[in-house]
């Protein structure tokens, strides 16, 4: 518990493209609730409301003018690390840009927020419509009818989306007055499980339960399959024994009636992954060998090693050596990819060695699953995680290795909107907060990350030959223009007819 001060104070960050945090005073009810990286409520000008992350927590004496406080806390427990906002600082200096604007692009959609408006009926309106157009009138009926309304309602009861300057009009006249709510987008995903009556827990009590249903064959079939899916489980989902029995949710409802099961909402991963580890036998060549323990090696002087590889040398290999190594130490391992296009494969073959140990985090995922996502990358669900260049702010612990496969790639760099910055760069950025070690890998690297390998700033690592020896294709060179007066030169439509006569 925090010793309760009176003159306790949070810098908090908002999620807009702000110069500059802000300071709120914490109530003394919310002292042992506050702490960095947790998202609070606030009030930012006249009326809206957001939700803030604390970056420091202070104490000092009053200031001569008035400090707004902090409303509320929104997290049971911190959504970010200390490595996360000490790389957004760090982000913040290094490409000029302001922590609002890393904020809005670190977080999921589901975690930012912001008041809605809504739209109620003044009190002291005295009913009279005389004054009203045809609009307005609409907008004061619905609101006879319901409590209030959000922006999105007036829109859809007048079927115009530029309704503000009716709002306002409302609002002069008196029929109207504005509140802003704070919204949580995120709802976990509810499903109906159920459950067998404690009474039937009995071995006699179950006995007279067959025989009840005896003459209820479709019941009897639910019944069977509840009790071969729950085994020692006290609940499953419904969907599950539907399916396995064969029956409808009527039949269900009849032995819920009857007393036999409870039916209750649990909530449920978005995501199920059942992904099992396949036995893969593989053997590194000879270079393969050679390259690892070279990277090995340098990693023990220098943080960051350049592997260049040609095209099917077998990086991916080597990679997931290290990755077995640094999992067997017990710490995490991040590995980027410029494209989410490029991920397919490269997943498939990290579950058939890692199993559900491999985590995805890319903007294919939608809000609620991103979300999810996140909360089980804050408890250490996952040893590998596999993303983009938005992975870089997950709030990962313990991290021990990052990979960037195909550093040269443009896709790494971030142009609109702010922060624009350099996943590669940042990525290395990020390493050095967890004192972990960087590898990376292409085929053709950038200038950049060869030039700091010349110059002895980062390790440099050569992969020469094709895994399995294979051959590379043979390359012709083709003077077209001569082709061309030769009448040599055929379109791939002419080739077509060409093959189909």
């Amino acid at each position: 518990m925090k010793e309760s001060v009176n003159n306790l104070y949070a810098e908090v960050v908002l999620p807009l493209a702000v110069h500059k945090t802000y300071s709120y005073k914490i109530p003394s009810e919310l002292i042992d609730f506050v702490s960095i990286g947790k998202r609070v409520q606030i009030q930012f000008g006249a009326k809206r409301m957001y939700a803030g992350i604390v970056l420091n927590i202070f104490e000092q004496a009053a200031p001569d003018y008035k400090v707004k406080d902090v409303l509320n806390v929104l997290d049971d427990d911190p959504i970010l690390t200390n490595h996360n906002l000490q790389l957004w600082d760090w982000m913040s200096k290094y490409y000029l840009c302001n922590l609002g604007e890393i904020m809005i692009a670190a977080l999921p959609t589901a975690l930012k927020l912001s008041s809605e408006t809504k739209v109620i009926l003044n009190p002291n309106f005295n009913h009279d419509y005389s004054t009203l157009d045809d609009n307005e009138y609409l907008v004061a009926e619905a609101l006879e009818q319901n409590a209030e309304l959000m922006l999105k309602d007036v829109q859809d009861i007048l079927q115009k989306k530029n309704v503000y300057f009716l709002i306002k009009s409302l609002l002069d006249k008196g029929v109207v007055i504005l509140e802003e709510e704070l919204k949580e987008s995120y709802k976990p995903k509810m499903v109906p499980f159920i459950s067998l009556n404690a009474a039937y827990y009995d071995i006699e009590k179950q006995k007279d339960l067959f025989e009840m249903l005896e003459k209820a064959p479709k019941q009897l079939n639910i019944l069977l399959a509840y009790l071969s899916i729950a085994k020692n489980k006290k609940s499953v989902s419904q969907k599950s024994v539907l399916q396995k029995s064969g029956s409808t949710s009527a039949t269900l409802n009849a032995l819920i009636k009857k007393g036999v099961f409870n039916k209750s909402q649990q909530a449920i991963d978005r995501i199920i992954e059942n992904y099992q580890e396949e036995q893969i036998s593989y053997e590194l060549s000879l270079e393969q060998k050679n390259a690892f323990n070279q990277v090995k090696e340098i990693h023990q002087n220098k943080n960051v090693v350049l592997l260049h590889g040609i095209t099917s040398s077998g990086k991916t290999q080597i990679y997931i050596e290290y990755i077995n190594q640094i999992i067997e130490k017990g710490k995490t391992v991040l590995y980027l990819l410029p494209e989410i296009a490029l991920s397919g494969q490269m997943i498939q073959r990290l579950r058939k060695v890692f199993g559900n140990e491999v985590g995805i985090y890319h903007s294919k995922f939608n809000p609620q699953e991103r979300v999810e996502i996140w909360k089980k990358i804050l408890v250490n669900k996952y040893k590998v995680i596999v993303g983009v260049r938005s992975s870089l702010f997950l709030p990962i612990n313990n991290l021990g290795l990052v990979i960037v496969d195909e550093e040269h790639d443009m896709s790494y760099k971030q142009q609109d909107p702010a922060p624009r910055y350099n996943a590669r760069d940042t990525a290395i950025k990020l390493a050095s907060l967890h004192g972990a070690k960087v590898i990376l890998g292409s085929a053709s690297p950038s200038f950049e990350s060869y030039f700091n390998a010349l110059q002895n700033k980062y390790g440099l690592v050569h992969l020469t030959e094709r895994f399995g020896g294979v051959q590379p294709p043979e390359i012709h060179f083709i003077d077209t223009k001569e082709e061309g007066k030769r009448k040599r030169m055929r379109s791939h439509t002419e080739l077509r007819r060409l093959r189909l006569l």
